[in-house]
C-alpha cells in the first residue's frame, strides 16, 4: 500500500534532498530539472516489508502513470524505506518488475529505473566512487515514460556520454565531497 501519512515526509525528504542535490545538483540526469520545476514528479513511498508488498505497489504506480496526464505526473519514484535492503535482493527484483511490465503490456511504454543505498555496478568494488551515480537513500524504483525518454533524448545530443560524465563527476567530487553534498543543512 502506498502511504501519505506523515511518519513518511521525512522518507520523501530525505529523497527529495538527494533528488536536487545530486540528481539535479550534479547533473548526473541532464533531464530531471524540467519534470522537477514543472512539479511533474510523484514521491510515493511503499510502506510494504517484502517483495510481495512491494511488487502490488509497484503495479499501482505503474497503472496510476499510464493513466495519467504526463502533464501532471511524468514520473514516479516509488521508494521503499522498509523493504529491499539488501542490494543483490533488490537487483534480483529488477526481473520481477520487468515480468510484471510485459503482464500490464506497458513495455514500449513505460521503464523502471533503480537506485539504491548500496548500489554496486558488476566488476568494481563496494567503495569505488562510480557507485554512487546510482546510489539513494532509500532502495528506489524510478517508473519513467519511453516518450519522456525519446524526447530528452533527441533534445540532449551526447546521451550516451552522460555515464562516462557522471563517473567523472563522481570522481571528482570523491567520498568526501559526497558525504557533505548529503548532509542536510
Amino acid at each position: 500500500m502506498i502511504s501519505t501519512s506523515d511518519a513518511y515526509a521525512n522518507v520523501v525528504a530525505e529523497t527529495r534532498h538527494w533528488l536536487n542535490q545530486a540528481v539535479i545538483g550534479l547533473n548526473l540526469c541532464p533531464f530531471a530539472k524540467a519534470v522537477q520545476v514543472k512539479d511533474q514528479i510523484r514521491f510515493a513511498v511503499s510502506d510494504a516489508t517484502d517483495a510481495e508488498g512491494v511488487l502490488t505497489d509497484l503495479q499501482d504506480e505503474l497503472a496510476l502513470l499510464a493513466e495519467t496526464d504526463p502533464e501532471q505526473i511524468d514520473t514516479t519514484l516509488l521508494i521503499i524505506p522498509d523493504a529491499l535492503d539488501d542490494f543483490l535482493e533488490f537487483n534480483d527484483f529488477e526481473d520481477l518488475s520487468d515480468r510484471l511490465l510485459k503482464r500490464m503490456r506497458l513495455v514500449g511504454e513505460l521503464q523502471v529505473a533503480t537506485f539504491h543505498p548500496q548500489f554496486q555496478f558488476a566488476d568494481t568494488e563496494p567503495d569505488d566512487i562510480s557507485n554512487y551515480t546510482n546510489r539513494s537513500p532509500y532502495p528506489i524504483l524510478h517508473l519513467l515514460r519511453e516518450d519522456s525518454i525519446d524526447r530528452a533524448v533527441e533534445s540532449f545530443p551526447d546521451a550516451a556520454e552522460i555515464y562516462e560524465k557522471n563517473i567523472e563527476t563522481m570522481r571528482r567530487l570523491g567520498l568526501e565531497g559526497w558525504k557533505k553534498l548529503m548532509t542536510k543543512p
